[in-house]
């Protein structure tokens, strides 16, 4: 188990309906002022990072959404110590773009910009936007000559490369980004593909929500694999937190959730979700597995559990933290209020727990 103390990152809500696919009421708003209001309640909370989201197509309830890049930038402009990580889809950039974008806000932000890449799920996205939608590996692919472009684009001067996708001769940008050796690279997915990529090229991998031992076997696969390559990986999983005074109360609200889910949506998310992974080699992805129930959620966030009292939901991320888990990626019903509560209930016992004190009863 790593000795650092686990990081915590939330959504960034710059996509409208909230993270759950359902007609529940959701305190939450995709507009800016919202935006840049949660980003300082985070940070004061104890957050370490923001994840924007990529969208450029309305559906599955998230009829409206702003760039992640430019949203990304406006939560910095708002914020002193929060890391916001942009999410990015190769196809609409390049890496000479996103270099370019983000080592100018690095600049500007004293280096607290990272990059999630996308490698792209959503067919129907990519033919609305009029790019080309490539097979599951060589998204894959394509997606780690980005990573390495991007790398090479920001430590070297005088930078050639020649992919299959991507190409560049005798390249500088200048100014470089401040941080060092370049910003923090994420990525996600759990097919083969995405894990053998990530355990090769990238700083970060973002798994979908699972249970500890479903954790467990991707990070062991994952590091092992990353070993073997000379390479040091650190793994964040997604989870969607409900965490109310009582378990009883915690529950009835996951349930709600469920019994207002949007079936119709619900169903043509699973729909092109699966696909999307059976499209891979070994034919399953990071939805695999997901019932109807899980995908009301995304990115199976009700898997990891982190829904009960403040102490069952530190008592579980230390879990999560003991089987190699780095960060946890949360999503939240009602975002300002709840990203205050977890930072004043949840997280002082995960510290408590972290340094091997004994708690006896969550925080008044």
């Amino acid at each position: 188990m790593s000795q650092a103390p686990i990081k915590f990152a939330y959504w960034v809500p710059n996509v409208s309906g909230g993270l759950v696919v359902s007609t529940i009421e959701q305190r939450t708003s995709w507009d800016i002022d919202y935006n840049r209001k949660l980003a300082q309640i985070a940070e004061k909370a104890g957050f370490d990072y923001a994840l924007s989201q990529i969208r450029f197509t309305a559906g599955y309830g998230a009829d409206n959404q702003h760039e992640s890049v430019t949203i990304s930038h406006a939560l910095l402009a708002a914020t002193e110590k929060l890391k916001v990580i942009a999410a990015i889809l190769p196809g609409p950039w390049n890496p000479a773009l996103a270099a370019k974008q983000l080592a100018t806000i690095d600049q500007f932000t004293q280096g607290r910009i990272a990059i999630n890449l996308v490698s792209g799920w959503f067919k129907g996205e990519f033919h609305a936007i009029g790019e080309p939608w490539l097979d599951h590996d060589e998204r894959y692919r394509r997606s780690e000559e980005f990573i390495r472009a991007l790398k090479g684009i920001w430590t070297q001067d005088n930078f050639t490369f020649n992919g299959d996708f991507y190409r560049f001769r005798d390249y500088t940008l200048k100014p470089k980004p401040l941080q060092q050796p370049h910003p923090e690279i994420f990525q996600g997915g759990s097919s083969r593909a995405a894990r053998d990529m990530a355990a090769r090229v990238s700083d970060w991998y973002f798994t979908n929500g699972n249970t500890v031992e479903g954790i467990k076997a991707q990070v062991d696969d994952l590091r092992t694999k990353a070993a073997a390559n000379g390479h040091a990986i650190k793994v964040g999983v997604n989870a969607f937190i409900i965490a109310r005074d009582t378990e009883e109360e915690a529950r009835a609200v996951l349930q709600e959730i469920i019994d207002k889910a949007n079936p119709e949506a619900v169903k043509a998310f699973g729909h092109e979700v699966k696909n999307a992974g059976a499209a891979s080699p070994e034919g399953e992805g990071n939805w695999a597995t997901s019932s109807f129930e899980d995908l009301v959620q995304y990115n199976d966030g009700f898997k990891t559990n982190l829904i009960g009292t403040p102490l069952q939901i530190a008592e579980r991320i230390v879990a999560l933290k003991a089987v190699g888990v780095d960060l946890i990626l949360s999503g939240f019903l009602h975002f300002q209020e709840e990203v205050a509560y977890f930072g004043e209930h949840v997280l002082p016992l995960v510290r408590e727990l972290e340094a091997g004190r004994r708690v006896e009863k969550a925080v008044a």
